[in-house]
């Protein structure tokens, strides 16, 4: 158990965490927003009550170099626990570079299964060098070891991204990824991109908020329907025209396709990997692939296919089966702490930032620790972008009753 610090008298509770995505503390205010901002309730809070400045980024939180400013969630797990733990950027990143990751079961049965099949692996992902979600580095040493390996036929089905890189990127990424493949393609081995559409549009969903996104991606993915272009940059380019003003990661979906056929259904006998390494965006389209009593939406058929992650996405529920890197067991976070001191706690947020009080502060863990009590207010179904405010007043009236209610001290 955490010793309490000697020299600290304590706190009459309960205690409120509120944790501000995007909020930060520049080291200049020239340029800063936040600085400009009108902002009297935090300006008080700043200029009468003790507070100190916490990093956020890079290694202190666990990714790779200082240069990463991770994920929205990155700081959850180490935040008054004292610890910090590698993030799935940098557990991949060292895997790759170890070449530990083609040396693990869960690879080696991913090739397996394609040579036993059809000989075709299709990776799946969010495709930019943004290192949140996924990094486009990951795909390509993935691609490069499957034709090293034998296998024939490689399928890429990206998931354009334009947030957390500039919002109209997608060429830059599409474009060299393109070459890259047409210059690995030869001597019998064949890798094309197959399909694509917006990360907000298709796939993507999270937290149960729209599972019609993960069906637009399941048919786009799988099914092989869309619009039909002859290739990546072909089909950016034409949704771009058709749909001016459109960011990247709002473009419909699109698929690959020779003579009206799509070049990279998901079919009998295949291997699919999942590329992202972060777990929220990832579990709904991996219970489509591994549940037998899958009932989101009508998968029309679902091919028995050696699926993988490139991480474990939820350590309670067990998904997925298979995943390429080994994630650290984290435990001990400051909610657990808690827990074990008999201190009880109350979770309140909206559905798009729910896991983020949830999930990933109690150690990408689904489950409740003893004396957690959730809250969740429903999120609009429009994208945030399209309506760009949080139900604030309702977090606070639902906080407000927590307090009031007297069971949290």
């Amino acid at each position: 158990m955490l010793q309490k610090l000697s020299t600290f008298a304590g706190i009459q509770g309960p205690v409120v965490t509120i944790v501000m995505d995007g909020y930060g503390l520049p080291k200049s205010e020239a340029g800063s927003a936040i600085a400009a901002a009108n902002k009297p309730t935090l300006d008080r809070l700043f200029a009468n009550y003790p507070n100190i400045r916490l990093q956020a980024h890079g290694t202190a939180v666990g990714m790779p170099s200082d240069d990463d400013m991770g994920n929205s969630e990155v700081g959850h797990n180490a935040i008054g626990a004292g610890q910090v733990y590698s993030q799935g950027a940098a557990l991949v990143a060292g895997a790759i570079a170890s070449g530990a990751i083609w040396q693990g079961e869960a690879w080696q049965q991913i090739v397996a299964g394609a040579k036993a099949g059809r000989g075709v692996i299709h990776f799946l992902g969010l495709f930019s060098d943004g290192n949140v979600h996924s990094h486009i580095d990951h795909l390509k040493a993935m691609v490069v070891q499957a034709r090293a390996e034998g296998v024939k036929t490689v399928r890429i089905h990206i998931l354009l991204d334009g947030r957390d890189v500039p919002e109209t990127s997608a060429l830059d990424y599409v474009v060299p990824f393109e070459a890259f493949l047409a210059e690995l393609s030869k001597d019998g081995f064949d890798a094309r991109i197959a399909s694509g559409g917006g990360r907000q549009f298709i796939t993507m969903d999270r937290y149960d908020a729209n599972w019609s996104m993960v069906e637009k991606g399941w048919k786009t993915h799988v099914l092989g329907q869309g619009q039909q272009f002859a290739n990546a940059t072909a089909a950016v380019n034409g949704l771009r025209e058709q749909n001016p003003g459109t960011i990247d990661q709002d473009l419909p979906e699109f698929v690959i396709g020779e003579a009206g056929k799509a070049i990279g259904s998901i079919e009998d006998g295949d291997s699919v990997v999942f590329f992202n390494f972060r777990g929220d965006r990832a579990i709904e389209i991996t219970r489509a692939f591994e549940e037998a009593a899958f009932d989101k939406f009508d998968r029309v058929r679902s091919p028995k296919v050696t699926y993988a992650g490139m991480l474990q996405y939820d350590g309670d529920l067990k998904l997925p089966a298979r995943f390429l890197v080994a994630p650290p067991a984290i435990r001990n976070t400051m909610g657990e702490w808690f827990s074990k001191a008999g201190i009880t706690q109350f979770a309140c947020s909206e559905t798009q930032k729910f896991g983020h009080v949830t999930y990933f502060w109690n150690g990408n863990r689904s489950g409740k620790f003893d004396g957690e009590t959730y809250q969740e207010v429903p999120s609009d179904v429009v994208p945030f972008e399209q309506r760009p405010w949080m139900k604030a007043a309702e977090i606070a009236d639902a906080m407000i009753a927590a307090i009031q209610s007297g069971q949290y001290r």
